[in-house]
This record gives C-alpha cells, sequence and structure tokens, in this order.
C-alpha cells in the first residue's frame, strides 16, 4: 500500500512515531505540531511573504538549506518547481521530511548534508531557501559565503532570528582608529554571541540584529530585493564587494 492510501489513523500513528516536529504540517488531516509555541508555525510566518515567490516555479530549481521537515520545499514543489533539493544535518527531521513528502504525493530529493558542504552538490539553484538556519551555525559568514560561491545561481530566500534594535544606522565608509562611538550606537551591525543556550537550545549560537543580517547579507554578495517581513530577506545574487571568498573549502581549480 502507497503512502498515499493510507488512512488517517496510520497517519496520525507514522506521525507520533516520528514526532517531536517542528514544522506543524497538514497530512491529509493530521496536524504533525498542533500545540507549536509559535502557533501554525511555519504556516503562519510563510503567509505574512508568501507573495513574492512566483506563484509559478515550472523550470526551476530549489535547494533548501536546513529544510527541517520539509514545510518550504514542498510548498516550492506545489508551486510546479522542476526539482527541489532539502538538506538537513539531523536524521529525525530528514525522515519526517520524506514520510511528508510521500504523503502529500510530492516528488522531492532529501539528503544529509550540511551548509558548509554545500560545494560538493556542484550545482547552481534558480532559487537557495536559507531559512532558520544562520543562527544555529558557528560560523554563519562562512556559510554565506560558500552558498554564493557554489550553489546560489539567482535568488536567495533568507531569514534568520533578530535580536536588539531593529534600527538601521547609515555607516561611513572607514572610520579611523580613535572613532569608536559607532560601535555603542543600537543600530550598528551586531552579531551576539551566546556561549551557553537561548530558548534551552544549545544549537542557538551567533544572533543578529536586523542591522547585521542585511550587512552580512550584501558583505556576502547578496543584493537585498525585498524585505517583506521583518525577519525575511529576498536576495540577488550580485559579485562579492571584497575579493576575500571562503576559506574553506578552497576555490575549485579545475583539477
Amino acid at each position: 500500500m502507497s503512502r498515499g492510501a493510507l488512512s488517517r489513523e496510520e497517519i496520525r500513528q507514522r506521525v507520533d512515531a516520528l514526532g517531536p516536529w517542528f514544522h506543524n504540517l497538514d497530512l491529509n488531516g493530521v496536524p504533525t505540531a498542533p500545540s507549536h509555541f509559535l502557533g501554525d508555525y511555519p504556516n503562519v510566518k510563510w503567509r505574512r511573504f508568501s507573495g513574492i515567490i512566483p506563484d509559478r516555479l515550472e523550470g526551476k530549481t530549489v535547494l533548501d538549506i536546513g529544510c527541517n521537515a520539509g514545510f518550504y520545499a514542498m510548498e516550492m514543489k506545489r508551486r510546479g518547481a522542476e526539482r527541489v533539493l532539502g538538506l538537513d544535518t539531523d536524521d529525525e527531521y530528514l525522515a519526517q521530511a520524506r514520510f511528508a513528502a510521500e504523503v502529500n504525493g510530492l516528488r522531492i530529493e532529501f539528503r544529509k548534508m550540511s551548509a558548509y558542504d554545500v560545494g560538493q552538490l556542484r550545482e547552481k539553484f534558480d532559487l537557495v531557501i536559507f531559512m532558520g538556519v544562520l543562527y544555529h551555525l558557528r560560523h554563519p559568514l562562512l556559510a554565506l559565503d560558500l552558498i554564493h560561491e557554489h550553489v546560489a545561481g539567482d535568488l536567495l530566500l533568507f531569514q534568520s532570528m533578530q535580536r536588539g534594535a531593529s534600527r538601521v544606522d547609515s555607516l561611513d565608509k572607514n572610520y579611523d582608529f580613535w572613532t569608536t562611538d559607532q560601535f555603542d550606537s543600537p543600530g550598528y551591525p551586531k552579531l551576539h554571541f551566546i556561549e551557553n543556550k537561548y530558548a534551552d537550545d544549545p544549537t542557538n549560537w551567533w544572533v543578529p540584529n536586523r542591522a547585521c543580517a542585511e550587512a552580512m547579507l550584501r558583505s556576502a554578495g547578496f543584493a537585498i530585493a525585498a524585505h517583506p517581513e521583518e525577519e525575511v530577506y529576498l536576495c540577488k545574487r550580485v559579485t562579492r564587494p571584497q575579493a576575500e571568498g571562503p576559506v574553506y573549502p578552497s576555490r575549485e581549480t579545475g583539477r
């Protein structure tokens, strides 16, 4: 019997066995995380910015880095994307994503891979989704650099948790050694380091303020095209403003 033919009770049993879920998905009437502390998440967030993604993605390729249970990967496939690849480092999340895609009858590939290893794909994608990942990484700017160099062909859909001021200061291109007041300004780019835990999660390492999130995107070679929701950006891949790129892995040399 195919997964699509499973009864609601059979789906419920499988959902319970694969839990706990962070994505609240509707699997033929069975919610996967109905008591989520953020509500109907991530659908409640998706509704606030879904209009910036084209309704039809025929012929397009999509890479979802840190796909979790596959909510955004499945939404892209529902919009007709030719190929969708979801990556995560958590076996439990990948098992959830594969099951959810099968129940929904969506052909999506899922692989166990980190953001640091995307160079192994040797493929550029029309749209890269990088949502809810940056602050879980010990080396966040490296990840953005690697995405720019190896897999981003055109667009980047980005989201990060943000804390601190939402103000963004207008900054000079350079400051002399004795000028330090800008560092105390709430609108100066700040990346807050978490040594232990935040929200009971030991993988929450860094949290940017808004100015920092935007500055990191620009520094990695992503021009902000839209900012439809306070944490979400749609970016266009452009030439990096600095020549220095990621140090690991090294640039391909054709060997």
